[in-house]
């Protein structure tokens, strides 16, 4: 929208513009993040610098973190891949402080619902306040598919709920049936004041790790079908919870976006390279070779057409720069494993944290 300016404004109205248009171009420059979602910055362009002020914690002092997700514990050798910020073209990221988290959030419940990218950014979350408050008592607890972190001064409960598809698995006569117009456990969703949803890394999967063995839709039963289509209508059914349930004055809704893998070294340029192994830079630059996952596209489709607001955490590309922060070798199966998928702790999914707290400020 262009703002034109009359030559009968007064005084003062005139020093509001100019005022105006100097936060705009301090805003251009760099000089800071208020927190407010508007055009003057996007948090989710730009590139990875290195910088010796991070990680944010380290995983030493983190004791909770669990052991797929421990890859200096599990024997990595290198630590370059905790070294590195994450800085926007058009501004900076306040630094997370969780003090300031935690008195933002207090008396408050937040809570990660998805599969294990979600348990990865839940598992960062309670190291960067736990660091930030090391003296500060918490409680580590779990109820059913839901872990709860506590922090007893604040208040404040930091929860996952292990959901791999966020619409429902059933067992019936015929076996096990994933149905992508069924959300029945969304029950455990209410009275929560933040919840980050994610699902994508199991809709592709087959044979022994493939948790269903029938689609159903409506009353159509179905062996398989396409599983973007599937993808899509579950994020469909997911919309039209959160249009009927969710409150927006009292409860914030992110999404946290496609957490990409990285098996494919071509789609980085460099086609020797075996998966994420032996990985110690990011990509160089604000773009990825390989472009963005199809994913991307049906989830912000999905998301434009919802009456609700919901926060897109567009991580996909920050991170998909970030070949070399995976556990490799150094995850939960080791030597016989290679996981490109999930992060190390320090590391990226502190930055996804970082974003959030520059939002929610």
């Amino acid at each position: 929208m262009v703002t034109r300016l009359r030559p009968s404004l007064s005084f003062s109205s005139s020093c509001v513009v100019l005022l105006l248009v100097l936060v705009l171009v301090g805003a251009g420059k760099g000089e800071g993040y208020s927190g407010r979602v508007g055009g003057r910055c996007d948090l989710f362009s730009g590139y990875w610098v290195r910088d010796e002020s991070y990680p944010l914690y380290e995983e030493s002092t983190c004791q909770f973190v669990q052991h797929e997700f421990s890859c200096e514990k599990n024997g990595r050798p290198d630590r370059i891949y905790t070294h590195y910020r994450w800085q926007p073209l058009a501004c900076n990221l306040l630094r997370f402080n969780g003090r300031d988290f935690l008195k933002k959030m207090m008396g408050k419940s937040i809570m990660f619902v998805g599969d294990s990218l979600s348990l990865n950014q839940w598992q960062s979350l309670t190291c960067m306040l736990h660091s930030s408050l090391p003296n500060s008592n918490y409680t580590l607890t779990r109820l059913g598919s839901v872990s709860i972190f506590t922090f007893t001064e604040y208040k404040v409960k930091v929860m996952v709920d292990r959901n791999v598809y966020l619409v429902d698995v059933v067992k019936e006569k015929i076996g096990r049936v994933l149905k992508l117009d069924s959300i029945e456990s969304s029950k455990l969703w209410n009275g929560v004041d933040m919840l980050i949803f994610n699902t994508w890394h199991w809709w592709y999967r087959r044979g022994p790790t493939q948790p269903w063995d029938y689609i159903k839709v409506g009353n159509k039963v179905m062996k398989d079908m396409d599983r973007m289509k599937a993808f899509e209508v579950a994020l469909t059914t997911w919309g039209k919870w959160v249009d009927a349930n969710i409150d927006a004055s009292k409860v914030q809704v992110f999404f946290q976006g496609i957490s990409p893998s990285h098996y494919n070294g071509s789609l980085w340029g460099d086609p020797r390279a075996k998966g994420c192994l032996r990985q110690l830079t990011p990509v160089p630059g604000t773009k990825y070779p390989g472009g963005l996952p199809e994913a991307v596209a049906v989830l912000k489709s999905v998301l434009q057409k919802m009456k609700q607001p919901v926060t897109l955490l567009d991580i996909t590309t920050l991170s998909l720069l970030r070949k070399d922060a995976h556990p490799s070798i150094y995850g939960l199966a080791g030597e016989m494993g290679m996981d490109c998928s999930h992060w190390c702790l320090a590391g990226v999914p502190d930055t996804w944290n970082e974003i959030l707290y520059n939002l929610i400020l």
